[in-house]
């Protein structure tokens, strides 16, 4: 028989405490019962949906999400299928054997250690000098643009060819981003010419409007011309895979440390968390036998 699965996670590390204590809850007050439905049977042992909630809130929280939604019916046959076969073991005193213990010994020391960490992450102090350090740091990744392009597509380019339109050798798609960016700077309309001429039609067709972007999102040679050309010129055609870009930046501006402190906060903690973790290493001291381990 093939391990039972919790939606793709091995129940070995999160039924951990349920494999453990396997005790059925004693049985309760009647008015407290009346509150508290019961919303499983397997065999003799009942699951009232107070006790199943407190279980399903325990998981983690991509399994929370099936659990509370499409897969709801799924989630609890799987968690009566576990239930039912642990009692068949302990019936079979499986839980009593050596090697059982070892193993379940073992993920209780496994889900302890990931709760502790987990823990840690999530009670740690996070210095307001270490986050002004870390955006000072990090300043440029927080910079957005809002901006426009005209795409002048090449052969072979990652966007189809539009109807009608004559395939361009990359010399020719480059002469013609050229050509384009001097009506452009003659003072020809960049909306009106992105809807004309712009081989991006999703963009073209509202006057090459990209939107606003930070770092990162668009191809690298596209990004760091954007990020680097004066605000509201139309700077010297920028090849990609796509084709030749013009883009004019209508606007540049950069998020406050405000704005970042919590998401900064969020990418200090793990990091936090781990020297925590190297000064619990330090106040306990491990001693390994070289003649038996090796050095």
């Amino acid at each position: 028989m093939k391990p039972i699965c919790f939606l793709g996670f091995s129940t070995a590390v999160l039924f951990s405490s349920l494999l453990v204590t396997g005790q059925t809850p004693a049985p309760k007050p009647v008015l407290e019962a009346a509150a508290d439905p019961v919303v499983l049977t397997i065999g003799s042992l009942k699951v009232t949906k107070g006790e199943y909630e407190t279980f399903i809130n325990a998981l983690p929280p991509q399994i929370q999400t099936e659990a509370k939604g499409p897969n709801k019916r799924k989630v609890a046959e799987q968690y009566a299928e576990l239930r039912m076969m642990a009692e068949e073991a302990r019936k079979r005193k499986i839980d009593q054997q050596a090697a059982t213990k070892a193993q379940i010994a073992f993920q209780v020391d496994q889900m302890l250690a990931q709760m502790l960490f987990r823990d840690l992450q999530a009670t740690v102090k996070v210095d307001d000098a270490a986050v002004a350090k870390y955006f000072d740091e990090h300043k440029s990744e927080y910079e957005e643009v809002k901006a426009r392009h005209i795409l002048v597509r090449f052969k072979d380019s990652r966007v189809p060819l539009r109807e009608g339109q004559k395939e361009l050798s990359d010399d020719e798609a480059k002469a013609k981003a050229i050509e384009l960016k001097k009506k452009l700077d003659a003072g020809a309309d960049f909306a009106t010419t992105a809807k004309a001429e712009s081989d991006d039609t999703g963009t073209g067709a509202q006057g090459g409007d990209l939107g606003q972007f930070g770092r990162g999102q668009m191809v690298p040679e596209f990004d760091t011309a954007a990020f680097a050309q004066p605000i509201g010129k139309v700077g010297e055609p920028v090849r990609s895979a796509f084709g030749y870009h013009l883009i004019k930046v209508d606007e540049r501006k950069s998020k406050s440390l405000a704005d970042m402190k919590e998401q900064i906060e969020k990418q200090l903690r793990p990091e936090l968390a781990k020297a925590a973790v190297e000064s619990i290493k330090k106040t306990n001291t491990i001693g390994i036998d070289d003649g038996y381990f090796g050095k």
